[in-house]
Order: structure tokens, then C-alpha cells, then sequence
């Protein structure tokens, strides 16, 4: 097998335990050709001296999911300040096995600026074939690289892959088995989530959109569709991206071949906290009114009308954190202002 260059891009902001752990995994990736970038959105913990201990080997690493490996200590690591778009570096170490690419951004760019910043990166320094982002919450198999890689390179048509996802904690439990849109609704749908693993989801298969916590791209795709869409900074980012890349007549494939096993929403939290509330559902509004069809734009506003007057108060008294309602409100009338 041919085996083209990839680089994993992964975006870590105050999460350096988790971060580390999937560094670990990452580096027991069973394939010949990769370099990792990892960005810091401005990290206000101990990220980055955390993220030095460990690339020296001071810091090992205890997981239910593999062995820490000394051997390949200390890792090469090289350090870059607010990386700037379009600058080609002169110099730059590829040892893909034993080398780890950190930029240090002055400010939070959220996970879609984030990850097109490891993004210019790569394409300016490294010239990957495939570009693989990946949550700072997960673990990977060693596998993934080899069997997404393999599929992308059945078909030129094929633009992104993801794999089989696992929860963290429940590691024969599917989170995601790919991905669907309830458009009505403007929901993202794992699908297989909750399903114990017993061979139910392992076809593989075109998906509507692949999740942002494993989302391999051909550099090709990118090339023609650009970066993802910074406003939407958190969640439907990856969502918006793969319409793009279908829109341009490229594909979206499951491969169960593949995993991964995720902490899920680690960074944004999700509905249970008022920065994931609040991106939510501000970015419902903006990606109904550019993808959605008439009818289901119709739907979707007389729910969000009749949710107006539910939907913060049961999230609040639900999650025992009256800011949720807060962040509800304004999440709301930025997303119809936007």
C-alpha cells in the first residue's frame, strides 16, 4: 500500500491531562507517515509546561487503553507564537516518529479557527496528502490512520472519513457510528449511540457528515472548498465543512474498521454548560438559514419560537445552573442578529 503524508491537528485549551493521553495514543499509531501539530488556544493552566514535561518523558502517562512508552522519549519538540497565515518556515524538523509541532496562539480561536491555524500550518510546512483532526479527548487505535487512509485511497471522489466512535467510559459502547442531520429540528444524530458494539454498524457507508472528534480530509478537498468557517467557533463547524466538501461533489464514508474512544464534550461541555449553550444554540440559526430547505427552515423557527419559552428554564432547573438560562437568551438573539 501507498502510504501519503497526514498530519493530525489537535486543538488543546486548559486540557492538558487529557491532551497528553491522546498524544500517547497518537504516537502508537501503527503507520509509517504523520506528523502531529497541536495548537493551544491560550491556555490558562498548566498546558504548556505539562505538555514539555511529557515530550521530555518526565511525565508518564496511565491509561486503560495502552502502556506507556518510554522508549520513544524524549520527543523533538518545536515551539511556534502566534503562527501567522501563509508563512512558510525555512527550517523544520519532519521526524514524523519522534516529533511534536506546538503553537501557542495569544488568544482562544474556539475549535474551527483553532484547527484551521494546525491547518495553514500543515499545508505551508509539511505538505500532507490527508489532514486528520482530532479532540484532545479521545484515544485512538492504532489502527485509524491505516484503515481511513486506505479507504480515501479506494475512490478519488472520497473526500472525508471518520471512524467507528466509543465512549470513553464504556468502551464497547458506541457514540458514533456517523453522523445524520435532523434538519427540522437542526440536530446532529450519532448514529448507534448507546448501542452496545456486537457488529450492528460495521458496513461501511456514505454518512452525512462526519464528527469534528476524528474527521480525516484530503488535502485536495481542502484545497477546493478553504477552511472551515471560524464564526461558528463551536459545534457545526464539521457539519458545515462536509456539506461544503459534498456540495463540491466529494464524499463522506464511515469506516468501522477505524476508532477511536471519546470523552465527549470535554471542552464546550455541550447544553450543560453556558458556553456549549450558548454556541449551540446560536449556530442553529446561522447553519438552518444557509443549508436548510424552506420547509424545514419553517419547522425549525416555530420550534425554537415555542422552545423560547421552555427550553432555558427545564435546562437550568435540569442542570441546577441558572447562567444556562442565561447564555440560552443570548445565544438565541445573536444567532437571529448574525
Amino acid at each position: 500500500m501507498n502510504y501519503p503524508r497526514v498530519t493530525i491537528v489537535i486543538v488543546n485549551y486548559n486540557g492538558w491531562k487529557d491532551t497528553i493521553e491522546c498524544l500517547e495514543s497518537v504516537y502508537k499509531i501503527d503507520y509509517p507517515y504523520f506528523s502531529v501539530v497541536l495548537v493551544d488556544n491560550n491556555s490558562n493552566d498548566e498546558s504548556l509546561s505539562k505538555i514539555r514535561e511529557y515530550c521530555k518523558g518526565e511525565l508518564k502517562i496511565v491509561s486503560q487503553y495502552f502502556d506507556y512508552n518510554p522508549e520513544n522519549k524524549p520527543l523533538f519538540l518545536q515551539e511556534f507564537d502566534n503562527y501567522e497565515k501563509g508563512i512558510k518556515l525555512r527550517y523544520l524538523n519532519k521526524n514524523d516518529s519522534y516529533s511534536l509541532t506546538l503553537i501557542k496562539n495569544n488568544r482562544n480561536y474556539g475549535f474551527a479557527e483553532g484547527n484551521n491555524i494546525g491547518i495553514r500550518f500543515s499545508l505551508n510546512n509539511l505538505d500532507p496528502e490527508y489532514v486528520l483532526l482530532l479532540n484532545n479527548d479521545t484515544v485512538v487505535g492504532e489502527n485509524l490512520l491505516d484503515d481511513l487512509v486506505k479507504t480515501g485511497e479506494s475512490k478519488e471522489e472520497i473526500g472525508i472519513l471518520g471512524p467507528k466512535i466509543y465512549f470513553y467510559d464504556k468502551p464497547d459502547v458506541i457514540w458514533s457510528a456517523g453522523c445524520r442531520i435532523s434538519w427540522k429540528l437542526s440536530r446532529g444524530i450519532q448514529i448507534g449511540t448507546n448501542e452496545v458494539d456486537q457488529g450492528q454498524f460495521d458496513e461501511q457507508r456514505e454518512v452525512e457528515y462526519v464528527s469534528g472528534s476524528s474527521f480525516l480530509i484530503k488535502t485536495e478537498a481542502i484545497q477546493k472548498i478553504g477552511l472551515m468557517d471560524e464564526k461558528y467557533f463551536l459545534y457545526f463547524e464539521e457539519s458545515d465543512w462536509t456539506l461544503r466538501a459534498n456540495q463540491a461533489g466529494y464524499k463522506s464514508l464511515y469506516v468501522p474498521t477505524a476508532h477511536i474512544w471519546h470523552k465527549v464534550s470535554q471542552s464546550g461541555g455541550g447544553i450543560s454548560k453556558p458556553i456549549g449553550l450558548y454556541y449551540i444554540t446560536r449556530n442553529r440559526w446561522i447553519f438552518m438559514r444557509k443549508w436548510a430547505k424552506k420547509s424545514d427552515y419553517a419547522f425549525f423557527v416555530i420550534y425554537q419560537i415555542i422552545g423560547f419559552f421552555i427550553l432555558p428554564l427545564i435546562l437550568s432547573i435540569y442542570y441546577g445552573n441558572r447562567k444556562l438560562f442565561i447564555s440560552y437568551y443570548h445565544g438565541f438573539f445573536d444567532g437571529i442578529k448574525f
